[in-house]
């Protein structure tokens, strides 16, 4: 069974984190939800409050397959500061693991390194990064390497299945998306 930690900041848009991790648990991924320090009560930008499974602090590259970063600015901006997170990202991209970013999120990835050239973020989010290769809403997920990336809330879903589709198989991403009604989200 594959492993993703999505890491839940102070300020999380609430949409992405719930939709990826909703998703990625139907298609029975195991879903680390860290947080960034001891308090594992952590409020989104629209004060939403999820209780989250364990601090990030600790967690070794070796026991994930994927770490996934939801968006929200407030929450971006404290992962692109932790320091914890930023190793992690720097030492799952060192290994070729899978990384994910959202909506604001590719800025954390950016801040670490590790954002590769064909990305895509949230409207306006690309004036804040250096990186080239902004694609715009040409796609609703891109996918460059080893790193994913999406537009924002109304993409979590689309963006949720590409990872169940990158970890568990066509198969398993066809009957989630057939039970999700999500056949918008076919292109990916």
């Amino acid at each position: 069974m594959s492993c993703v930690l999505v890491s839940i900041a102070e300020g999380f848009e609430e949409i992405e984190a719930i939709a990826i991790i909703d998703v990625l648990r139907r298609a029975d991924i195991e879903v680390i939800m860290g947080t960034l320090n001891e308090h594992l009560m952590v409020s989104g930008a629209h004060g939403i409050t999820i209780h989250a499974d364990r601090p990030v602090k600790g967690l070794s590259v070796d026991e994930l397959d994927m770490i996934v970063l939801p968006g929200g600015w407030r929450g971006t901006k404290a992962l692109a500061a932790d320091v914890n997170i930023q190793n992690l990202l720097k030492a799952m991209d060192a290994k070729g693991k899978a990384i994910g970013a959202i909506c604001a999120a590719p800025y954390a990835l950016e801040a670490a390194g590790v954002l590769k050239e064909g990305y895509t973020c949230y409207p306006g989010i690309e004036d804040e990064l250096t990186t080239d290769g902004f694609v715009g809403d040409k796609h609703a997920v891109v996918e460059s390497g080893n790193v994913m990336t999406s537009r924002g809330p109304g993409t979590a879903i689309c963006f949720a299945l590409a990872i169940v589709k990158k970890l568990s198989g066509n198969e398993t991403y066809e009957r989630l998306r057939g039970g999700l009604l999500a056949d918008y989200c076919a292109s990916i």
